[in-house]
């Protein structure tokens, strides 16, 4: 079969690893198991082979991804995390990683990448401590969003940000690679990863419940802070300001197996 699998085992699965690499090498898939301090994006630069996988979570593809991108690679998703959300609106069964060994030798579909200041992101970028504990409320976890709505009561101020130069008085913005079905706070799946387009979820009032959506292909974030919490693809970090966010539409060459999984 042949190809070149990294293996995060600190995406939620780790109990899975040796059942993984074993099933791989059993398929003539060459594996590394990433070390502690190992960067998952190192590693696919050093793959002698390809096609290039990740098996991990959200954080982890989109490392491995842009490498694949670069290399002009073929990319394999193997869900291996907590929620797995770009596997499952690929199609994905997300309770067998095993499975998806199988899109080694599948059916290749391009799909659209979005770029924050540069930093390829698959699913969505989220600002602000509130997106951050909306994004895990997924899967209905009623406690998640409990603590969620509680801090949006205590912080009544928005995020002091601009969209190209235009004050908008926002709680919570989410960015997303794509359109997104949506309930209240919770972001739900995508039917297309390849319409070429962004779409930007601002949340309004001090208990917010409904959604402005507005479809982009590029745009410009601000803040009068100079820097903004954030989460991309579910990752805590933090960024500076000006945020400048594109799509490139069907930049990445994902396999898939060629029969439906699950």
């Amino acid at each position: 079969m042949g190809g070149f699998l990294v293996i995060n085992p600190r995406s939620g699965q780790g109990a899975k690893t040796e059942r993984l690499r074993s099933e791989a090498a059993r398929l003539g898939i060459e594996t590394h198991v990433l070390g502690e301090h190992e960067s998952p994006a190192e590693v696919a630069q050093r793959a002698p082979q390809e096609p290039l996988g990740m098996a991990g979570g959200d954080g982890s593809l989109s490392a491995v991804a842009e490498v694949a991108i670069e290399r002009g690679a073929p990319f394999v998703v193997v869900p291996f995390g907590g929620f797995n959300h770009f596997a499952r609106d690929l199609g994905l069964d997300r309770r067998d990683p095993v499975a998806a060994l199988e899109a080694f030798t599948g059916r290749e579909q391009s799909v659209d990448v979005a770029r924050v200041n540069g930093r390829l992101f698959l699913n969505n970028l989220s600002l602000g401590l509130y997106a951050r504990l909306v994004q895990r409320s997924e899967g209905g976890d009623s406690l998640a969003r409990v603590k969620a709505l509680a801090l949006l009561l205590r912080n009544p101020s928005g995020l002091g940000v601009t969209f190209d130069g235009r004050n908008v008085h926002a709680r919570v913005v989410v960015v997303s690679n794509n359109h997104y079905r949506l309930d209240a706070l919770r972001l739900g799946e995508r039917d297309r990863l390849d319409e070429g387009v962004l779409y930007l979820y601002v949340a309004h009032g001090w208990l917010p419940s409904t959604w402005e959506e507005r479809p982009l292909r590029s745009f410009t974030v601000d803040a009068r802070a100079g820097r903004l919490e954030a989460a991309i693809d579910g990752e805590a970090t933090e960024l500076e300001t000006p945020l400048r966010l594109e799509v490139e539409p069907r930049a990445l060459r994902v396999l898939l197996p060629r029969a439906p999984v699950g």
